[in-house]
């Protein structure tokens, strides 16, 4: 059985619905999940994407982040949020979402930012990624295909950014950060992309600032990170830079990964 998953930062899912739509449509995964919806649960537009065969499973407090996943293959065993995770500012923030969709555990993440490295919001930023660690260890205990995907906001390697140079004393590439994705390889996840891809430098994010997207000056920074039995499966893993195009589009591109159970 062939099953298409896809992730995506949608950078606000209202203004951004008729863009979304469409590419479920053209694309037709079997499971998305989303980031950075920027509403609240109650507010996100289930009725236009059931309309499509997707069951909906969202988490958002409004502001700046909020998660979802859909699925047309079945959606069990949602948890909203994840087990022991910190607070910023006093406040639990909607950023991970899990679900079983057709024997597929997955997770959509929304890593905070960190903004920059003396910002209290980086120290939460790592123990997000701490929190993080322990759910994986207990997902990985599980017999089947388990995968997390989403917005990591970390760069894993310097060839991940469109210069090194432009990033110093910046977050997203700093040594902390990318030891939090290093003990999540450790775990038993792998990065599904060290594969032949269509291109070179496969990112995923370009600033909305003028020449940055023509120019390629980006970072890939939303991952797709699975366990054997979902890396295994991978036929084909790649970023759909076409959605990145034309009016109105978020500063994020699609992922979509292909696999056969």
């Amino acid at each position: 059985m062939a099953v298409r998953v896809a992730t995506w930062n949608v950078n606000s899912i209202v203004p951004r619905l008729p863009r979304v739509l469409d590419w479920l449509e053209r694309t037709a995964p079997d499971v998305v999940c989303l980031q950075e919806l920027k509403n609240t649960t109650e507010a996100f537009p289930f009725d236009p994407v059931k309309a499509l065969g997707y069951e909906v499973a969202a988490f958002g407090l409004g502001r700046w982040n909020g998660v979802a996943v859909l699925s047309k293959i079945g959606l069990d065993d949602v948890v909203r949020g994840l087990p022991g995770e910190p607070v910023f500012d006093g406040q639990a923030e909607a950023r991970a979402i899990g679900a079983t969709c057709g024997g597929i555990r997955v997770w959509s993440v929304y890593v905070p930012n960190g903004r920059e490295p003396q910002n209290p919001h980086y120290g939460y930023k790592l123990e997000w990624l701490a929190a993080l660690q322990n759910v994986v260890r207990t997902e990985l205990a599980q017999d089947r295909p388990f995968a997390v995907l989403g917005d990591f906001n970390v760069a894993p390697t310097d060839a991940d950014v469109w210069d090194i140079a432009a990033f110093a004393e910046s977050t997203h590439v700093t040594e902390p950060e990318r030891d939090a994705l290093a003990k999540l390889r450790e775990a038993g996840l792998s990065d599904v992309f060290p594969r032949p891809l269509k291109y070179d430098h496969p990112f995923t994010y370009w600033d909305y600032r003028a020449g940055n997207f023509p120019n390629n000056k980006g970072m890939r920074i939303d991952l797709v990170y699975g366990n054997a039995e979902f890396a295994g499966a991978v036929t084909d893993a790649y970023v759909d830079r076409e959605a990145r195009k034309g009016k109105g589009p978020s500063d994020h591109a699609p992922i979509v990964v292909d696999l056969s159970r």
